[in-house]
């Protein structure tokens, strides 16, 4: 039974390739648009837009790049940067869709900005 676990594992290890920041961060950044409904297919009654969720995520991104200030290889730093600008700008843009659909439910804030 070990041979079958240890070569499931290489086969894992193989298709998932090496983890590192970038591919973490990137990880993050997809979270965050499935939830601001980018990229999910049209469907009547399906909605996958959670503005909290989000937020939540986007504001995870910034403290990762406040807290990794210094540590980061300039690919990096350029790649939090672009993130970042990205996610907020959609996250703006569902906002301004979804208090157009229901203006009675536009609470939501805009996510974090540091300093």
């Amino acid at each position: 039974m070990d041979d079958c676990s240890s070569s499931c594992e290489e086969k894992l290890n193989a298709s998932l390739g090496s983890i590192d920041f970038s591919t973490f961060v990137i990880s993050l950044g997809t979270s965050a648009l499935y939830h601001l409904g980018a990229n999910v297919p049209e469907a009547p009654g399906a909605t996958t837009v959670n503005l909290p969720m989000a937020r939540n995520i986007i504001d995870i991104i910034v403290m990762l790049k406040e807290k990794t200030a210094g540590n980061l290889t300039d690919d990096e730093v350029r790649l939090l940067e672009a993130l970042l600008f990205d996610l907020r700008l959609k996250y703006v843009e569902t906002c301004g869709k979804s208090s157009a659909s229901s203006p009675e439910t536009s609470t939501s804030q805009e996510p974090n900005k540091e300093q």
